[in-house]
């Protein structure tokens, strides 16, 4: 059973800011937040005694983080039981002051270590498949034909425990020294945003099919 949430859920030695530290935030709230706000995620992990990093989706169930790939994949067969770090990032704008030294970015991002591990029953795996499709593709799944036992047999899914982490999040004005203010620069935050663009249909599409309303509940950002 999980432990009752706290501000300090998921601080250790190891997650906690030493920078900026006031940028920190330990509780599951907000570091679920972010990952489900974001679906691309960051995983290092070592493969033959050297650093990598690999770009991927994911998604949140509960107390764990998902991600999946090829079977065949290296990556997943060196993370498979091995120490992962999973980052996410969203960027909300330019931070710019009046000093390049204070120039900064106004974000929300989490980081999570942890023991990565693979979902190896078949109906678990199609279970978080589905998952998967429903988060990021609100409504889709029921619109798709059935996945065969062999697409599922070529996908390996990876999850890991949200036991160890941290949220940082910076927003707000720039922070210029002080005697700086009386300069006659201008400064402040271009604010940004990802965004979503109108659908572009496949033109191998058969003709008649309409767009489905599911896509208007796709979000991300």
């Amino acid at each position: 059973m999980r432990q009752p949430d706290t501000e300090t859920a998921l601080k250790t030695e190891r997650s906690r800011l030493r920078r900026a530290h006031e940028r920190g935030l330990y509780d599951r709230e907000t570091v679920y937040q972010v990952l489900d706000v974001m679906p691309l995620a960051h995983i290092g992990y070592q493969i033959n005694g050297a650093p990598s990093v690999l770009p991927t989706l994911q998604w949140r169930e509960g107390d764990h983080v998902y991600w999946h790939g090829s079977a065949a994949s290296r990556a997943i067969r060196a993370m498979e039981g091995a120490e992962v770090c999973l980052t996410v990032t969203c960027m909300d704008g330019y931070v710019l002051a009046r000093s390049a030294f204070h120039h900064s970015v106004n974000f929300r991002s989490a980081m999570l270590f942890g023991v990565a591990e693979k979902v190896t029953e078949e109906e678990a795996k199609a279970a978080s498949l589905k998952a998967m499709v429903d988060h990021i593709f609100p409504g889709r799944w029921d619109a798709l034909r059935p996945m065969t036992r062999k697409e599922l047999k070529a996908t390996a899914l990876m999850r890991m425990p949200i036991e160890e982490g941290a949220a940082k999040i910076r927003s707000g004005a720039p922070k210029d020294d002080e005697e700086d203010y009386a300069l006659p620069i201008w400064a402040g935050v271009v604010p940004m945003a990802m965004e979503l663009k109108p659908p572009q249909p496949d033109p191998a599409n058969l003709e008649g099919v309409a767009m489905p309303d599911h896509l208007s509940r796709i979000r991300i950002g």
